[in-house]
């Protein structure tokens, strides 16, 4: 994904990430966690995950709301964060036997997602001047 092809500025793509990252943690709390019998994942594992999400978003909209000089190191931070986040759900579906297909699905989706935007992210990071 070449950061000319999507025309967002980097302040505005904290805003994505933090909007997406509450997404996450909302879905997490109010939907997954709510019906732990159909996804297959236990309550605690989902609250862990929907905390470090909330945190992800409270630090980009931070980002977006003071949008520091250096930006490219804070969006360099939340990009391998953002990766980071990806790997420990990953494991989490290796390791919990009873994950039903709909929770491997749910993440795998996310997963996708989460990634092209880190992706995204480090590429705007690294091409900006």
């Amino acid at each position: 994904m070449d950061a000319t092809f999507i025309k967002i500025s980097p302040r505005n793509l904290f805003l994505v990430d933090a909007l997406g990252a509450f997404l996450t943690a909302s879905l997490l709390i109010f939907v997954l966690a709510q019906l732990e019998s159909i996804f297959g994942v236990n309550k605690v594992i989902l609250y862990y995950l929907a905390l470090i999400a909330f945190l992800f978003s409270i630090y980009s909209l931070s980002c977006f709301i003071f949008f520091p000089k250096n930006w490219k190191v804070f969006l360099r931070i939340i990009a391998i964060l953002n990766l980071a986040y990806c790997i420990v759900t990953g494991t989490l579906l290796i390791l919990k036997s009873s994950i039903s297909i709909l929770g491997i699905s749910y993440f795998i989706a996310e997963i996708i997602v989460v990634i092209i935007l880190a992706i995204f992210e480090l590429k705007m990071a690294s091409k900006a001047s």
